[in-house]
């Protein structure tokens, strides 16, 4: 028996600010020209927004432009400053991935990760998690006191088994008017958000609810914290039930294999769960800049199949490539999708080419 707690965060969050920069301006260099190599960050705080990074690409970008739409699509319409510092991407790095056949980007670790906690094959506490920020987000349509900053999190019980039994603990955090009473923002919160989107059979005696811990929380978004592209990597991975890789989603185009590769793992787990070869599997691989091929594929089960986990990776083997020229061709990469999956997880939903699952064969030898 054990207790596993994930956390999500809003649009409206700094760090997520500056994801959603990140990947519209990427979407956009894609746009113009699909074949741009992309890695420009940006890091925010009061009203001040460096962009930054480096880029190849034969598309015309208005950094400043493309910064400022995002931060009022998201609710933060005062007047931003802006400074854009982005150099042509190293030749060296160039010429190691533009060949007849890309190769990866950087050298690197990914891991990819499905389980049977939910029809998503995600883990329970990210997918609720995940579930209450989006809810926070669709109530500033409707309540003109709910502001753009917020985080949720979910602590799951689960048996010996690693088979979630029902929730212990759900924390929200939101931005909100002055004024606003701490019973009104209960109130709603549990009203409109929890009771929104959680499933009751998942809630019992034993669960609490904690609302804006911290008591008033007027001042959010930049203006409370800083924010920087890339910081939130296992929000927007597996809420920690999966490993993570060493390097962030957001702002790298699909040559960069801390994006691709990461997709590609997460997409062959989940069909191999899907295939019901295994209840829980993790994928890890590895790349070296200029290679076209992963250093090192590993398979793990957590014994949750009738084959050992050699014989996953000969399955796996048997059925996917991973090449680095395959994953952008077979998940169709090189598309302007990238700044939807910057919100509310990369992983658990079904318009993402990556979460759709392979029809395995197979042979094994005896």
């Amino acid at each position: 028996m054990f207790v596993f707690t994930s956390e999500s965060v809003t649009d409206g969050h700094p760090d997520k600010v500056c994801d959603q920069i990140s990947d519209a301006i990427l979407d956009e260099a894609l746009r113009q020209d699909k074949y741009s190599k992309m890695a420009v960050e940006a890091t925010i705080k009061d009203n001040f927004c460096l962009i930054y990074g480096e880029a190849n690409t034969k598309a015309q970008i208005d950094y400043e432009a493309i910064a400022s739409e995002v931060l009022k699509s998201i609710g933060y319409v005062e007047d931003f400053e802006f400074l854009v510092k982005v150099s042509q991407q190293s030749s060296d790095i160039f010429q190691a991935v533009a060949r007849d056949v890309i190769s990866a980007g950087d050298q690197g670790i990914m891991f990819g990760y499905a389980c049977d906690d939910t029809p998503e094959l995600m883990p329970l506490p990210i997918t609720i998690a995940h579930k209450l920020s989006k809810r926070l987000k669709e109530l500033r349509e409707t309540i003109s006191w709910v502001k753009p900053d917020g985080k949720t999190q979910v602590s799951v019980q689960y048996d010996a088994n690693n088979h979630p039994l029902y929730i212990t603990n759900i924390v929200i955090s939101i931005q909100h008017e002055a004024g606003i009473s701490h019973q009104q923002i209960e109130d709603t919160m549990i009203k409109e958000v929890i009771e929104k989107v959680v499933d009751p059979r998942l809630i019992n005696e034993n669960t609490t609810y904690t609302i804006n811990p911290s008591g008033q929380f007027v001042i959010g978004g930049p203006y409370g914290d800083s924010g920087t592209t890339g910081r939130k990597i296992i929000v927007d991975s597996y809420g920690g039930m999966g490993r993570i890789g060493g390097g962030c989603f957001s702002s790298k185009d699909p040559s960069k294999v801390d994006r691709s590769a990461a997709y590609y793992t997460r997409y062959v787990a989940k069909s191999l769960v899907a295939a019901k070869l295994a209840k829980r599997v993790e994928i890890q691989l590895s790349y070296a800049i200029g290679k076209q091929t992963p250093q090192s594929i590993y398979v793990q089960a957590y014994q949750t199949s009738k084959y050992t986990n050699e014989q996953l990776l000969d399955i796996v083997n048997q059925n996917f490539d991973f090449s680095v020229y395959n994953i952008i061709n077979e998940l169709d990469l090189l598309n302007p999708i990238y700044q939807d999956t910057s919100n509310f997880g990369h992983f658990g939903y079904d318009h993402y080419p990556w979460e759709k699952t392979k029809e395995l064969s197979f042979s094994l030898n005896d």
